[in-house]
């Protein structure tokens, strides 16, 4: 880990289970808490990404002597198969200390206005955006209620801030994070366990770059950002870090925005 950021000694042995984990900002938080030698597990449903994240951990940090992440195969909208992959992750650690619920879509698919919206689509978007941060989150709270302590970081976004046009489920999903956030900050704050949201704006991805900053949006995402350049994966994961360890132990049912100042009154 570059000696530029900081090290947080209370991420050290600790569980990390995170959803949409082989690429963009979950790719980067795999990363850093593997960095932080903490124990990284992450579920995507691309086994090709996955494959190059792990190779690329390999290669990149040989001075990294702890195990590399565990990948585990997993389609979040599938909640047998999310369920199954943390039981795993329970029985093999005993509890998940940190959740990062971060897996989303806002794909060509996504981005259709409202009046193209179908049930289906809707339940689609409903379920790859919001409905397994919630189911998730269910399954990794005895084990966080056990030991009296967890932090869970929801994945959301500015959009429904700015608002955003033609993605109208997934933006509404997003807000709806935030309302969860804080539902269960309040209902999970006596066992010890702190909710969290991070709130990004337009971050260079690599998914991001192919599919969305065409020069045209660049020019309206640097119109609107006080900070004159592409926002990275990583600088949204080390608020992440943050969150998740216990330099943060005072703070829940918080959201933060890392959007270069696109919103400003939040």
């Amino acid at each position: 880990m570059s000696q530029q950021y900081a090290t947080y000694p209370s991420l050290r042995g600790q569980t990390v289970l995170i959803t949409g984990g082989a690429e963009g900002i979950g790719a980067a938080s795999v990363e850093n808490f593997w960095q932080q030698g903490s124990n990284v597990v992450f579920l995507d449903i691309s086994e090709a990404s996955a494959r190059k994240l792990l190779d690329q951990l390999r290669t990149s940090h040989p001075e990294n002597r702890a195990p590399l992440p565990k990948f585990l195969h997993c389609d979040v909208t599938d909640l047998d198969r999310l369920r199954a992959c943390a039981e795993e992750v329970v029985a093999e650690h005993g509890a998940v200390d940190v959740l990062l619920n971060n897996a989303a879509s806002a794909g060509a698919r996504t981005r259709v206005p409202t009046e193209q919206v179908t049930p289906e689509s809707w339940d689609a978007d409903v379920n790859v955006n919001l409905r397994h941060q919630f189911f998730l989150t269910q399954a990794v709270l005895p084990g966080m209620k056990a030991k009296g302590k967890g932090s869970i970081i929801n994945m959301g976004s500015i959009t429904w801030r700015i608002p955003a046009s033609g993605l109208p489920i997934y933006t509404l999903c997003k807000a709806a994070v935030v309302g969860m956030t804080r539902t269960h900050s309040k209902e999970f704050g006596k066992w010890g366990i702190r909710v969290n949201s991070v709130m990004p704006g337009a971050i260079a991805t690599q998914r991001q770059i192919d599919e969305v900053l065409t020069p045209e949006y660049r020019a309206e995402v640097m119109a609107a950002q006080t900070i004159q350049r592409d926002l990275t994966p990583d600088e949204v994961a080390r608020l992440i870090l943050f969150l998740a360890a216990d330099d943060s132990s005072a703070i829940t049912g918080s959201s933060y925005v890392v959007d270069g100042g696109w919103v400003s009154d939040l």
